[in-house]
């Protein structure tokens, strides 16, 4: 593990785990407390983290045994994958909202049929050819999406966090804040008395969350996220510890450039609807370009789709089909 992995603050430690490209590395973060150690999101499952945690641990003189919980902002794998291999060690419960549990049994627990049409690969590639997605970019799907789960194994045994009540962990006491949109459940931790909070990837410093309509998830995603923000933006925040980058300040400010962003796309996206019914996929190339590999593909797609709901929520556009969804103006 090399020492850059590791900083030191006044209030934690950050350790940062190896992911994909393009964000390359995840925050997790150590905060102690009376009854031990707790770890926010150890990030996704492979043998460099696993090696990486051996190291960090090492490097800070903590035992498996002194973790006494394990804290997940949400259930995508950069966040929640390695949870079970630290809890088979630690035995530290792990904890995270109930939405997330039930989307982390979604995407990570139901086990598919031998035609692979149930699960979160065969739910997936269901939505996309809905929308519009073509059989070459298709046939890359399957392969990509199955990979995840080698991310998240072991499954965790999940303890729920109820969202109106404090949680104590770290030496602290918190308040989760549960917003939607780039997670279902995906729940900040904010300290009222010093304005901290542990943000996850609800608010980022210089990249935008990742918005998604995703299959059996929350049918307006943006339109929680838009909601989710002005919730954060009302808090008195002197820092933030977010999932990716580096901790920041000027919290609020963050939250309406997120909005402002958000409004400038779909009204990008509701120009893009004049004239014939255009499928989310034809709209997503126009807004996103043709270039993208298969993970950023997936996430523009989902993206998209998520703005154009969100315009058929506010009456601007309208669905037509079935076995093809377009959208078009009113």
């Amino acid at each position: 593990m090399s020492q850059s992995r590791i900083t030191s603050y006044d209030e934690l430690i950050r350790v940062r785990m190896a992911m994909s490209f393009p964000l390359r590395w995840v925050n997790s973060y150590l905060l102690q407390g009376e009854d031990g150690w707790t770890i926010v999101d150890p990030g996704p499952r492979s043998a460099e983290n696993e090696a990486a945690w051996d190291a960090a641990l090492g490097e800070l003189n903590i035992r498996p045994q002194e973790i006494a919980s394990i804290v997940l902002t949400h259930h995508h794998p950069d966040h929640y994958g390695l949870a079970g291999w630290l809890q088979q060690r630690s035995g530290a419960q792990v904890w995270m909202s109930k939405a997330a549990s039930e989307a982390a049994w979604r995407n990570w627990g139901r086990i598919p049929d031998e035609a692979g049409a149930s699960g979160f690969v065969g739910d997936s590639l269901a939505l996309y050819r809905l929308h519009g997605m073509p059989d070459d970019r298709m046939a890359q799907l399957p392969e990509h999406l199955a990979g995840f789960r080698a991310q998240v194994e072991p499954q965790p045994e999940i303890t729920v966090i109820e969202a109106r009540l404090p949680i104590r962990f770290g030496g602290r006491l918190w308040q989760p804040i549960e917003t939607g949109g780039h997670a279902d459940g995906h729940l900040s931790f904010y300290e009222e008395k010093t304005g901290l909070i542990l943000c996850g990837d609800a608010v980022l410093p210089r990249i935008s969350p990742n918005i998604s309509y995703t299959p059996g998830g929350d049918e307006h995603p943006l339109r929680s996220y838009l909601d989710g923000l002005r919730k954060l933006g009302e808090l008195r925040v002197s820092q933030a510890f977010p999932g990716h980058r580096d901790p920041f300040g000027k919290f609020e400010d963050r939250t309406r450039q997120l909005l402002d962003h958000h409004e400038e796309r779909l009204e990008r996206m509701l120009k893009l609807l004049h004239g014939e019914p255009q499928t989310a996929y034809g709209i997503c190339m126009a807004v996103f370009g043709d270039s993208l590999g298969i993970h950023q593909l997936r996430f523009a797609l989902s993206e998209t789709i998520a703005h154009l709901v969100e315009l058929e929520d506010r009456g601007q556009a309208k669905r037509f089909g079935q076995e093809e969804i377009r959208f078009g103006l009113i």
